[in-house]
């Protein structure tokens, strides 16, 4: 195998063995052929659009594809199989309607064409002749910006998923990503042709986060400041993780009434802050980080788990029989709730001991989303001229297990008590519940969501420098961003379309940016890698 898609990935080069996420050679072989098949069928949907054939099935598949072989989604070989399968099958089918409607019907490239084998060994063999490394002539420029495309295709895929659920759509995102895929078969393509499908990307990306946002927003109301405590209460007990907050939904109203009490792990924390979700009165607090004690964290807790969309790490086989997944999460030996039907994940919680009796914790403030933020905009704005308010910092982005990570806790800690906080994402449970304090009543860390909710944060900065009359990159406004898996790429993608400058990026850079494209973000855009925090804060505040 070879993947470098992650932060964490072996040596900070890749892993060639085993992943460091737990993802085994042959998952890494069908998910390499899974993309290559992909992109064939990006290729045949391209000439589709050409002469008016649009096939919903084909794009709501791409995106489930894509988004499945993202870091931590699908580790199960065997739905692998189903989805190469399904792939060639519609892309087949997508040729004979392109055809009908006088489009192209011949193609050479082989991926267009390719023929998955009948079994999975086969089929595992075939992914490694197409695996990332496969080209051993291509151009390490050209290789790793081809990937940061595919990579940010990724978490563009992952967001307009979580919006289609929601009944949010956009064709033109749809669009972008098939030519995007068929792309990168495309020999003849230079650096700086990439270089603009990246940013392009980045845009398209927003796009598909402004998707998300009215889907969630719409759904459940906009997040409202809501106290959530982190300890427990007597009784039956349901944890979920993940980022759906669709599943939850669905969760929260099949539990009504049971006796049994929902948590959030990770992600879903900020899900306490929607009106249509914090009213179900069995819809308790939080429990748990992310990353750093995850897997302590699931085996003493007393109830059944759901794992929502991408989530975090394989879980130990000694509790994996109170562990259920959803949506596109996938492992082997793991109970899989396709049907929204939660009664197997109700009934294992029903005979599972719960809390025995209530524990007093800390409270955490979630719900700063871009209404809540710029409901007190005028307050802001004049801490700001008063001096009061000195500098913001956005601390935010994906957590990991690899050390090094608690640059960001000593980072926050150091913020001087002139200076706003906003976070999102799981990087933000290294100093989620660290008390800062406020200024003015304006809370110092403002917990603005999801990695999803990075639209939110995005409107913020442009808010406040329309209400300045500056650019955001005027503001007195720094990234310091986290990153692991693609929708962090995706993010970061974004951001550059954007053109904002001077984001700081850690724990280190992404194995698959070579120096010379280093080389082209620096001269544009003046990222740069975390150094220490008192550095980076001197830098930063002189």
């Amino acid at each position: 195998m070879f993947c470098f898609q992650c932060e964490q990935t072996a040596r900070g080069e890749a892993c060639t063995t085993v992943g460091v996420c737990g993802k085994q050679p042959d998952v890494a072989a069908l998910q390499d052929l899974l993309i290559y098949v992909q992109k064939g069928l990006s290729m045949v949907a391209v000439e589709g659009r050409k002469v008016g054939v649009v096939d919903d099935a084909v794009d709501k598949f791409t995106n489930e594809a894509i988004f499945s072989t993202l870091t931590n989604v699908d580790f199960d070989p065997a739905r692998f199989v189903t989805m190469i399968g399904e792939a060639a099958g519609l892309r087949e089918a997508l040729k004979k309607k392109v055809s009908a409607a006088g489009g192209k019907a011949d193609y050479s490239e082989s991926a267009a064409n390719f023929t998955p084998a009948a079994s999975l060994e086969a089929m595992v063999a075939q992914g490694e002749k197409v695996a990332i490394n496969a080209d051993s002539g291509i151009n390490a420029d050209i290789l790793g910006l081809r990937e940061l495309l595919v990579y940010g295709l990724k978490g563009l895929a992952a967001y307009a998923d979580h919006a289609l659920i929601l009944g949010q759509k956009d064709e033109a995102v749809s669009t972008f990503t098939h030519e995007a895929m068929a792309a990168t078969l495309n020999p003849a393509l230079s650096v700086d042709d990439y270089v603009g499908l990246v940013l392009k990307c980045g845009e398209v990306n927003l796009r598909s986060m402004e998707l998300l946002d009215a889907g969630n927003t719409g759904t459940f109301g906009h997040p409202v400041p809501t106290r959530v405590p982190l300890g427990a209460r007597q009784g039956k007990a349901i944890l979920v993780s993940g980022h759906d907050l669709k599943d939850l939904d669905l969760l929260l109203q099949q539990t009504e009434g049971k006796g049994i009490n929902i948590y959030t792990h990770g992600e879903m924390l900020p899900c306490h802050g929607y009106p249509e979700l914090k009213k179900y009165d069995h819809f308790y607090g939080h429990y748990g980080t992310a990353w750093q004690n995850q897997k302590k964290e699931f085996d003493r807790f007393p109830g059944a788990i759901l794992m929502t969309t991408n989530c975090i790490q394989k879980p130990k086989e000694t509790y994996n029989d109170k562990i259920f997944t959803t949506g596109l999460v996938g492992w082997p030996g793991v109970a899989h709730i396709a049907d929204k039907d939660f009664t197997p994940v109700i009934e294992k919680a029903l005979s599972l001991p719960g809390f025995a009796e209530d524990t007093q914790g800390k409270e955490v403030m979630v719900g700063f989303g871009r209404n809540a933020v710029l409901g007190v905009a005028p307050q802001i704005i004049d801490a700001v001229k008063n001096k009061a308010i000195r500098h913001f910092f956005l601390v935010g982005g994906c957590d990991g297990a690899k050390p090094g990570r608690d640059y960001y806790t000593r980072f926050v800690e150091q913020v001087p008590e002139d200076c706003v906080v906003l976070t999102l994402a799981c990087g933000k449970f290294r100093f989620f519940d660290k008390d800062l304090g406020d200024i003015g009543g304006i809370p110092r860390l403002l917990d603005v969501g999801q990695c999803n909710d990075a639209y939110s944060a995005i409107k913020i900065a442009s808010a406040l420098a329309d209400a300045f009359d500056c650019g955001i990159n005027d503001l007195p406004l720094s990234m310091i961003i986290s990153w692991y898996e693609q929708k962090a790429c995706a993010i970061l993608l974004t951001l550059l379309h954007l053109g904002i400058r001077d984001i700081r990026l850690g724990p280190t850079l992404p194995a698959f940016i070579t120096p010379n494209v280093l080389d082209v973000l620096v001269k544009n855009f003046n990222i740069m890698p975390i150094s220490t925090p008192e550095d980076d804060l001197k830098a930063i505040l002189g």
